[in-house]
């Protein structure tokens, strides 16, 4: 009989400490409960924050930033159906227009009369970089565990839409016969820029020579893609309703990029006279297919090109 008592009160004992684990000190419920909503962000600078905060790291130990999730800029948020059960949308929504301006020299000018300390006449050139990053992903997520790690699984349906364009406008104008006394050449002094948005010095000036020929404008073809995904991952809950967790993809994806165009301004001497036009070459388009992990890719949304991705823990809030 004795025993038999032991015994229920050890299963009692055991069942309370479960149940007091799912539920703070408060009485604040650990997981998420139907109608809930969540949003995740990356979770790495946190980690970075309270792992130099307790090294004794001497460097800069700045508080931890709200980073997007993957690397590329996406939000994740669910709306919870029941406790096991959530809606998911990804989205990214990237517009940028960057200007970059130079002063240079003004052709039209006779120096001979410019005397110290007056400085000649100035034209401004810019340099204007615009990009569109759309992305939209809809997807629901199971969810098992009854303490407080939690595993989910489920499936993402995502279209994405990205396009740039570099615009280039110069002071000095590219003449083909300069006017007599005009003191225009068809060489015009003209910014070299930057224009590589990777490179650290992107839109620096780069130089300002005479030019034979410059380029007006830049654009890629528009690249519209889609894909399915199916995904994996485990939460932990730390505080409630506040979850560390990591998650893998993988799918089948499809993307298609149109034509692409560079204009360039440019004199050349025809039939013994000088012509100053502006040609367009044209770019073909492109296509591709890939089935292939999130991890591989870097990127949750369309190709990244190369295998160099990385993950990273997210934190999830649930509200």
């Amino acid at each position: 009989m004795k025993k038999s008592v032991l015994v229920v009160a050890l299963a009692l004992g055991v069942s309370s400490a479960f149940a007091q684990d799912l539920t703070s000190k408060k009485g604040e419920p650990m997981l998420p409960e139907a109608n809930d909503w969540a949003i995740s962000m990356n979770a790495d600078p946190i980690f970075e924050f309270v792992g130099n905060a307790f090294s004794g790291y001497t460097g800069k130990n700045s508080a931890p930033a709200v980073n997007w999730l993957n690397g590329n800029q996406t939000i994740i948020g669910k709306k919870f159906i029941d406790e096991k059960t959530a809606y998911r949308v990804l989205v990214r929504l990237g517009f940028t227009s960057q200007t970059f301006k130079n002063s240079v020299q003004a052709d039209d000018q006779d120096l001979a009369t410019v005397l110290f300390p007056t400085l000649p006449a100035m034209v401004v050139d810019k340099y204007k970089h615009t990009t569109t990053n759309v992305a939209i992903g809809v997807g629901k997520e199971w969810r098992r565990g009854k303490t407080r790690l939690q595993g989910f699984y489920g499936a993402d349906l995502m279209v994405w839409m990205g396009s740039s364009k570099d615009k280039y406008t110069y002071g000095n104008t590219m003449t083909a016969v300069p006017a007599a006394g005009s003191h225009q050449t068809n060489t015009p002094l003209s910014t070299t820029f930057d224009n590589d948005p990777t490179s650290g010095t992107f839109g620096a000036v780069t130089g300002a020579v005479p030019a034979t020929s410059r380029v007006t404008q830049q654009k890629s073809g528009m690249t519209i893609g889609v894909g399915i995904r199916g995904f994996i991952g485990a939460e932990y809950f730390i505080f409630p309703k506040i979850a560390i967790g990591a998650e893998y993809g993988w799918g089948l994806g499809f993307q298609t990029t149109g034509k692409g165009s560079v204009s360039t301004e440019a004199q050349q001497v025809v039939n013994g006279t000088n012509v100053a036009s502006v040609v367009e070459v044209k770019s073909e388009g492109k296509s591709k297919l890939g089935i292939d992990t999130d991890l591989n890719q870097g990127n949750m949304f369309g190709f990244k090109g190369s295998n160099t991705g990385t993950t990273s823990l997210k934190v999830t809030f649930h509200f």
